[in-house]
């Protein structure tokens, strides 16, 4: 996601590990422009910081420091969403779960008033 532009690119996974990540990159090229250099800000999670994990040209890596989750904006999409649309409820199986992830993402992540709402990170505002 993009506070500024409020555009949001996302993968639903069963699983995380290095070759999710580079699932997601090359969704994630297809759908930004190859003259565009995209910042990526993420924590230093195993599957993150793989040498398995191949990033594309056009994307620059923002490791944050350790235990510093306040510092991504992304979090605080996660939050939303737990909060708006996946906590209190009780899920018939998988399929229904991957469901409400699906129409949670469509409902939040796809509107970019709320994006730039919730994620924005005024520390980077600056930069």
């Amino acid at each position: 996601m993009c506070p500024q532009t409020g555009q949001s690119v996302g993968l639903l996974a069963p699983t995380i590990h290095a070759e999710m990540i580079n699932a997601f990159f090359g969704q994630f090229t297809q759908e930004v422009s190859p003259d565009v250099h995209v910042v990526i800000v993420w924590d230093q999670a195993g599957f993150h910081m793989s040498k398995e994990v191949r990033i594309p040209e056009n994307m620059t890596i923002v490791s944050l420091p350790a235990y510093s989750l306040e510092l991504n904006p992304v979090e605080n999409l996660w939050h939303y969403l737990r909060s708006h649309y996946c906590s209190n409820r009780i899920y018939a199986d998988y399929d229904e779960l991957c469901l409400a992830a699906i129409d949670a993402w469509q409902k939040a992540a796809l509107n970019p008033e709320l994006i730039q709402s919730v994620c924005r990170a005024s520390y980077a505002e600056r930069i």
